[in-house]
């Protein structure tokens, strides 16, 4: 049997499986829903993959190890995951995986249906489907910095329970335990503008981030399926997600490198860092002492886990909406 939708597409109603109502499946609050399901399935895949490239972009800066010497105890992606499980067990993988879901709780969310508002009546609509590239740059940039100032928090707890299996390996004492009391401990010591921590570089990398990710994708399975008669199915899903976990590697992993160090820098009683006082600095440092490739840090892991990530939430994301009923991206 076959219904519409409320955007007018043909839907199958499956043996069983009944489409919520049309002013249902089509809602703002709904589709938050459906990104947030498909940005935690995402998440749980692609976790490890996460921590190994936070574990590379870290190592080799100078101040952490309390002597001013750069070390390097692991090399690229496998050394770098083999010697994790090695030295902490399997289950360190997912160290901090609690607030990355919490972060996407609000980021996915937010992002995914601002962009879709934006796109949907700001955007200009050519014959063929597809829309103007700068236009879908700038909705893109600007949905994300929105949504990842929202979600700044939890990944400040994230990238800091991450670092926690190492310290405790060198034997140095814990800072945190769990990411209630992560919260807890920040707030007790910043107040609100501490859980904000390094939120420009955050802002700025999501940013170019999504630029890579969400805009890429959009414009390229449009352009996919206008200019080529591709139809809207899963071997499209794939390719446009494929190129668009590529691009946002490449945009996202010098900023990437720069939040990552900005959150783990240990701070003063003032909640000021010690190793960098912002995130040009943090940048200048790092060309300086290690090189520019330096910013490249952890590119490997950074793109082999973008790819999954993006091929994952966009498989799961198309998918779940249209056996809800609700209109294809």
């Amino acid at each position: 049997m076959e219904t519409k939708s409320a955007s007018g597409r043909m839907v199958v109603a499956q043996r069983g499986v009944i489409p919520p109502p049309k002013h249902y499946a089509d809602s703002a609050w709904f589709k938050y829903i459906l990104s947030c399901c498909a940005a935690t399935t995402a998440e749980m895949v692609t976790y490890p993959l996460d921590l190994t490239k936070t574990r590379l972009q870290i190592q080799g800066e100078k101040g952490l190890n309390g002597n001013g010497v750069a070390t390097v105890p692991y090399r690229g992606l496998a050394r770098t995951g083999v010697g994790i499980v090695q030295e902490e067990g399997l289950l360190k993988l997912w160290q901090g995986v609690t607030p990355a879901v919490y972060r996407h709780l609000i980021y996915s969310g937010t992002r995914m249906v601002l962009y879709e508002k934006v796109r949907d009546h700001l955007f200009t609509t050519r014959p063929d489907g597809t829309r103007p590239v700068w236009q879908a740059i700038v909705g893109g940039i600007l949905v994300g910095g929105i949504a990842q100032f929202l979600a700044s928090p939890a990944d400040l707890i994230k990238v800091q329970m991450q670092m926690e299996g190492r310290r405790r390996f060198e034997g140095k004492p814990p800072r945190i335990h769990s990411a209630s009391e992560a919260f807890v401990k920040i707030y007790a010591a910043g107040g609100l503008r501490g859980l904000w921590k390094g939120c420009m570089p955050n802002v700025y990398r999501s940013a170019f981030v999504n630029l890579g990710d969400l805009t890429t994708y959009d414009s390229v399975k449009r352009y996919f399926m206008g200019s080529w008669g591709l139809s809207d199915s899963y071997w499209t899903h794939a390719l446009s997600s494929a190129l668009s976990g590529l691009v946002s590697a490449i945009l996202g992993c010098p900023a990437d490198v720069i939040k990552a160090r900005i959150m783990n820098q240990p701070v003063d009683h003032k909640q000021r860092g010690l190793l960098y006082k912002n995130s040009l600095d943090c940048l200048m440092k790092t060309v300086r002492n290690e090189g520019f490739w330096a910013l490249y840090k952890g590119f490997v892991p950074c793109w082999l886990r973008m790819g999954p990530w993006s091929l994952t939430f966009w498989l799961t994301y198309e998918q779940i909406r249209n056996a809800c009923g609700t209109s294809a991206f």
